[in-house]
């Protein structure tokens, strides 16, 4: 074998090793991300089933249960549009409550009563009253848009010129 001839082995060899490499880094990478979903993006059915990922959203008003004497207890996750029930056995951030921006780390249950259930390793409140993280933030906006949308074409006035041809009666021509 030539000089030459060795060199390009060499490098072909070291090619092959660095492409292997970052394929397994890709796999691995692939295999450990954790997606982070709102409420609606889960009931849309977006969400990995038997896979672990990130659930954001708003803690319900009146949605916290515990089970007195025991870690376990459940509340519902909010995108204003949408809810989820998470169940999570263990201790709160201290700044867990209601009505506060939250963000659960688990899978996701069956749903039960047509109700979709999600099982929390873990929960992360927000730090202070002006943070939220910024996937909360935009699928909150998202939410709040849509539904005043809804609102006001639900209470929109009718024109005097509706009113005026209802109050008339229809016409014969």
């Amino acid at each position: 074998m030539t000089p030459r001839r060795r060199r390009m082995m060499f490098v072909a060899l070291i090619l092959l090793a660095v492409g292997g490499a970052v394929a397994l880094a890709l796999t691995a990478f692939k295999q450990n991300i954790l997606y982070y979903y709102d409420p609606s993006a889960v009931i849309a059915g977006k969400a990995p089933t038997g896979r672990t990922f990130r659930l954001g959203g708003m803690v319900e008003n009146g949605s916290v249960k515990r089970i007195p004497g025991q870690l376990d207890m459940q509340f519902d996750i909010t995108d204003y549009a949408h809810e989820i029930t998470v169940l999570y056995s263990g201790v709160l951030p201290d700044l867990f409550r209601e009505g506060q921006g939250v963000i659960v780390r688990g899978k996701l249950l069956a749903a039960v009563n047509g109700k979709q259930q999600f099982v929390a390793e873990e929960v992360l409140a927000k730090h202070d009253e002006k943070y939220m993280p910024p996937e909360v933030a935009a699928s909150l906006k998202k939410a709040h848009e849509a539904r005043r949308v809804t609102q006001t074409v639900q209470t929109a006035p009718v024109s005097n010129e509706a009113q005026t041809l209802t109050a008339a009666g229809p016409t014969a021509n």
